[in-house]
C-alpha cells in the first residue's frame, strides 16, 4: 500500500509551515482566490525546504468568498485564469531551483469541474498546453479524470481525510453540518479507510468504494497539523508506504 499526502497551502492561513513535514505534495494558491505573490514565494519556498512536492492550486478569481463560489465564465476566460495562475507559481517555483509538478483545482472549481465535463475539459486543456508534463489532481472517480485523460495528462486520483462524503462519490458541500471532518482521530480512521480498505463510509452510513492516488488535508481546516500528524501516524503503523 502507498499513498501521497498533500495539503492546500499558501492561503493565508497560519501553520504552513507547521504541516509540511507530514506531507509528501503541497498544492500552492495562486493568488486569485487566495494569496499574493509574496506568500507564494514563502509557500514555495518552505516546500523546498522540507522537500515536498510542489504543485500549482488555481481557483476562480474570487477572494471575498475564498474562490468557494461558482463563476459563469466563458471557456475562454477560464483557460486565461488557469494560464495566469499556473505561470505566476511556476516563475517563482523555478527562481528557488524546483520543479512545478502537479496541477490541483481550488474549491467552487474542483467541484465543478468534478461533474461539468465540459469545463473539465477546458481545465485540462489550460494545463496541457502550458506543460503537458504536469500531473492533473482531481476527484476520484470523475469527470475531471477523464478529461484529463482524454488529453493525454497523466492523472492522480484523490480522496480526502478531513471531509465528509455524499452517498454518490462526491464531497458535502461546507454549508452543510458535518461536511468538514474536525476530529483528527475520525479523519485519521477514515484516511486508513480510504488507503486500505479502497472505500469511504458516506454521510447516510453506506460504503463507497474509491481508489484514490494522493490523500489531501486542508490547511485551512483548524487544527490541520494535529489532523495531518495523526493520519501520517495511523497510516505509517498500518505499514504504509508514504510518497508518490
Amino acid at each position: 500500500m502507498k499513498i501521497d499526502l498533500n495539503a492546500d497551502l499558501g492561503e493565508g492561513m497560519a501553520g504552513d509551515g507547521a504541516i509540511l513535514p507530514f506531507l509528501t505534495s503541497a498544492n500552492i494558491a495562486c493568488g486569485l482566490h487566495a494569496g499574493d505573490p509574496a506568500v507564494m514565494d514563502l509557500t514555495v519556498a518552505l516546500a523546498i525546504q522540507h522537500g515536498v512536492r510542489i504543485g500549482a492550486h488555481p481557483g476562480y478569481p474570487d477572494r471575498e468568498n475564498f474562490g468557494r463560489t461558482n463563476l459563469e465564465l466563458e471557456p475562454l476566460e477560464l483557460r486565461a485564469f488557469v494560464l495566469y495562475q499556473l505561470g505566476a507559481l511556476d516563475a517563482l517555483v523555478r527562481a528557488r531551483g524546483g520543479t512545478l509538478g502537479h496541477v490541483k483545482a481550488h474549491g467552487a472549481l474542483y467541484n465543478r469541474a468534478a461533474k461539468d465535463l465540459a469545463l473539465a475539459r477546458t481545465f485540462a486543456e489550460a494545463v496541457r498546453d502550458y506543460r503537458a508534463d504536469l500531473v492533473l489532481v482531481g476527484l476520484a472517480g470523475s469527470a475531471q479524470l477523464e478529461a484529463a485523460r482524454a488529453v493525454r495528462l497523466e492523472t492522480a486520483a484523490e480522496a480526502f481525510a478531513d471531509r465528509r462524503y455524499l452517498p454518490d462519490g462526491t464531497l458535502m458541500p461546507r454549508s452543510q453540518t458535518g461536511a468538514v471532518l474536525h476530529d483528527p482521530d475520525e479523519a485519521a480512521t477514515q484516511a486508513l479507510q480510504i488507503v486500505k480498505d479502497r472505500e469511504v463510509t458516506a454521510s447516510d452510513g453506506s460504503r463507497i468504494s474509491i481508489d484514490a492516488q494522493t490523500l489531501c488535508m486542508h490547511g485551512d481546516t483548524p487544527g490541520a497539523v494535529e489532523i495531518a500528524r495523526k493520519v501520517l501516524e495511523i497510516l505509517e503503523k498500518a505499514g504504509v508506504e508514504i510518497g508518490s
